[in-house]
């Protein structure tokens, strides 16, 4: 059997590359995100009553993963990639139909035009097409007797994150709330180690970048000390004066 579906909307994200999103929503409370909707699902009569939850189950398309009808077993990061596991026992996104599920904080909507949901805690690509919306609803969907498997435990900070001294300029210069978001976006995302598993066996590569919503930001490695040593504004993105 097979069935077509069309996207509701798609996501406006911080994570504007795969390098660097969380491999689960929530593990980065500071990444924000917007979902437009299109026509018609941006009429209110589609959203009433969403406003009184606080969060939101997302169902969405891996759109840059590539497709994988017949593979059948994955390597988890989590299992430092060196143990497969059947693709159906694992949340990767390499999957016969390619569709994801995330639970997400729901900060508000707008409505401007048209309507748009204010995310937070997401793990989703710039651009990601939703198929669907449903409310959490914490009777039915939290279930604190449910065994995790090989992901019981939520991952933990394994980098110390620090900042260059040219780095700190360039958020001194910042707008208070503007330089406390980007500060905490980084700490949470470089903490987790965001490095795929395989860099384990490449211990001369020790420089690593990502574009974290309208910022380029590029860290090294130096044991467990991970520092970010440049972070420039994306093309189109925030200028501030100069501090060199």
């Amino acid at each position: 059997m097979e069935f077509h579906y069309r996207a509701i909307g798609v996501v406006h994200s911080c994570f504007k590359e795969k390098f660097g999103i969380p491999r689960q929503a929530g593990l980065v409370p500071d990444a924000q995100g917007t979902l437009e909707l299109f026509e018609p699902f941006n009429r209110k009569a589609y959203l009433e009553g969403l406003e009184g939850f606080s969060h939101i189950w997302l169902q969405y398309v891996f759109h840059a993963a590539a497709m994988a009808a017949n593979k059948s077993k994955v390597r988890p990061p989590r299992l430092g990639g060196n143990r497969r596991l059947g693709v159906f026992g694992t949340r990767s996104n390499f999957r016969p139909n390619p569709i994801g599920l995330s639970l997400v904080t729901l900060e508000g909507i707008a409505y401007d035009g048209g309507a748009h949901l204010k995310l937070k805690g997401i793990d989703l690509l710039d651009q990601t097409p939703v198929l669907d919306i449903k409310p959490y609803i914490p009777y039915a969907d939290c279930r604190p007797e449910a065994d995790g498997g090989f992901a019981r435990e939520r991952p933990k900070a394994v980098l110390q994150v620090r900042f260059a001294v040219r780095v700190r300029a360039t958020l001194h210069a910042m707008p208070y709330p503007e330089r406390r978001h980007l500060v905490r976006l980084l700490v949470q995302v470089i903490q987790l180690d965001p490095r795929p598993a395989y860099y384990g066996d490449q211990p001369q590569k020790q420089a690593f970048g990502m574009h974290l919503g309208d910022w380029n930001a590029r860290w090294q490695l130096d044991g467990v000390v991970a520092t970010v040593i440049q972070l420039e504004p994306r093309p189109g993105g925030p200028i501030f004066r100069d501090i060199a």
